[in-house]
C-alpha cells in the first residue's frame, strides 16, 4: 500500500499540468483485476495521486476521498489476466517450450534446487515453472520480517530467483514468443493499440487522459513480451509501465514509453524495436500488428488429429465407391449388348427360315 501510494503521488508530480488538480471523473479510467489485492492496489495508488483539495475535503482529519475503480468477474476477465488457459494452441506452444534444449538444460543445471524444494515443502508438482511460487512466498515473508525456514539460504534464494524469472521467460518467450504473445499478452496490447489510435484522433467532446490498469506482475510481463521489452525478470511490486501519447500541432501523433520498477531512480525509456523512442503512432502499429491476434479463438484452436486420417480415410471410401459405380456401370452397358446381339442373330435365322418356308 505505500509502494502504491507512493506511486500515486509520482504520477501527480508527472502529470501536474496535464492531469486536472483535483479528481475529475471525466478525465481517469480506473480498473482492476477482481482480486481484492490488486483492487486495494488501485485504491491505494489513486489515494496518492488524488489527495482531497478544497470542497472535495469531505472529513478535514481525513486526506482521502472515493475513486471508481471498476472490475469485472475473474470468470469474465479477458483483458487483464495472464496467461489465460482457455487457449489450446497455447497449451500446445507451452509443452514444445519444455522440449526446447534451453528449457531441459535450466531444469538439468537446477535440479538439485527442484529436489530441495520438493523434499522440504512436500509439493508434488515442483518444476522449473512451478518452483517460482515458493520463492514468491518467502520473498514476501522475508518484506514482513518473518523467520524463513533453516533450508531457505541466501544460495537457495539466489538459485530460487533465477528460476522465478525464467519460469516468467518460459510463459511467455524462449520458444515462439511472438505466437505466444498474439495468444495473450497481444489481447492487452490490442486494446492499448486500439485506445490510442482513438485518442490520437482530436476530438472536443472527448475528455479522458488517462487509463489505469491494476493488475499482476504476469500482466506486466505478458503486455511486455508482446512489445518484444521485456527484460527477463518478474516485475517487482507497485511496478508500472508507461505508455505515453503525445500529439504535435501539425496533428501528428506518438507514442513513448517507460517502466517503472525502482522507486528510487527515473522510469527507464522502452523503445519499441524497429522504431524511435518517440515512436510515431502509423509506425507503433504497424510494428505491434504482428503480436496481435484478428481472430484469437481461431488461433487458438488445434487442428483435429485425426483430420488428415479421416480425409484419406474418405478419399479411399469415395475412390471405392467411384470404382465400384463404374465397375457397375460397365457391366450393365456389357449386359444390355449381349442379349441385343443374340437378339438380332436368332432374328436373321428366323427371317431365313420363314423366307424358306
Amino acid at each position: 500500500m505505500k509502494q502504491h501510494f507512493e506511486l500515486g503521488s509520482f504520477l501527480r508530480n508527472r502529470y501536474k499540468g496535464f492531469l486536472n488538480e483535483s479528481y475529475d471523473r471525466h478525465e481517469i479510467s480506473v480498473r482492476s483485476t477482481d482480486y481484492d489485492r490488486t483492487l486495494m492496489s488501485a485504491e491505494a495508488n489513486l489515494a496518492g495521486l488524488y489527495p482531497p483539495t478544497a470542497q472535495q475535503v469531505f472529513r478535514p482529519d481525513l486526506k482521502w476521498q472515493p475513486i471508481p475503480v471498476h472490475t469485472v468477474p475473474f470468470s469474465e476477465e479477458r483483458l487483464l489476466s495472464f496467461p489465460q488457459g482457455d487457449c489450446p494452441r497455447y497449451k500446445q506452444l507451452m509443452n514444445a517450450t519444455e522440449h526446447t534444449e534451453e528449457f531441459l538444460n535450466v531444469t538439468t543445471k537446477y535440479q538439485d534446487i527442484i529436489e530441495l524444494v520438493r523434499n522440504k515443502t512436500g509439493l508434488n508438482n515442483t518444476n522449473v515453472e512451478s518452483v517460482w511460487s515458493v520463492y514468491d512466498t518467502l520473498f514476501c515473508e522475508s518484506r514482513h520480517n518473518m523467520t524463513a525456514p533453516d533450508w531457505v539460504t541466501p544460495a537457495v534464494m539466489e538459485k530460487l530467483r533465477v528460476l522465478k524469472d525464467f519460469g516468467f521467460q518460459v510463459i511467455f518467450g524462449v520458444y515462439k514468443q511472438q505466437e505466444k504473445s498474439r495468444l495473450q499478452g497481444g489481447i492487452l496490447l490490442g486494446e492499448i493499440v486500439k485506445n490510442l489510435t482513438k485518442m490520437a484522433v482530436p476530438d472536443p467532446k472527448q475528455r479522458l487522459k488517462l487509463m489505469m490498469l491494476s493488475a499482476h506482475d504476469t500482466t506486466v510481463a505478458a503486455l511486455q513480451a508482446s512489445l518484444n521489452v521485456f527484460n527477463g525478470r518478474q516485475p517487482p511490486y507497485a511496478s508500472c509501465h508507461i505508455i505515453e501519447l503525445y500529439r504535435d500541432e501539425n496533428g501528428s501523433a506518438s507514442v513513448s514509453m517507460f517502466y517503472r520498477n525502482d522507486s528510487t531512480v527515473k522510469p527507464y525509456a522502452q523503445q519499441l524495436p524497429g522504431c524511435s523512442l518517440d515512436c510515431p503512432l502509423e509506425d507503433f502499429v504497424k510494428i505491434t500488428k504482428l503480436s496481435i491476434s484478428e481472430d484469437r479463438d481461431k488461433e487458438c484452436q488445434l487442428p483435429s488429429k485425426r483430420s488428415d486420417k479421416e480425409v484419406i480415410i474418405s478419399l479411399a471410401v469415395s475412390g471405392c465407391l467411384l470404382f465400384l459405380l463404374i465397375a457397375l456401370l460397365l457391366g450393365f452397358i456389357c449386359w444390355h449388348k449381349e442379349p441385343a446381339s443374340s437378339h438380332g442373330y436368332r432374328h436373321v435365322i428366323n427371317q431365313e427360315v420363314a423366307e424358306e418356308s
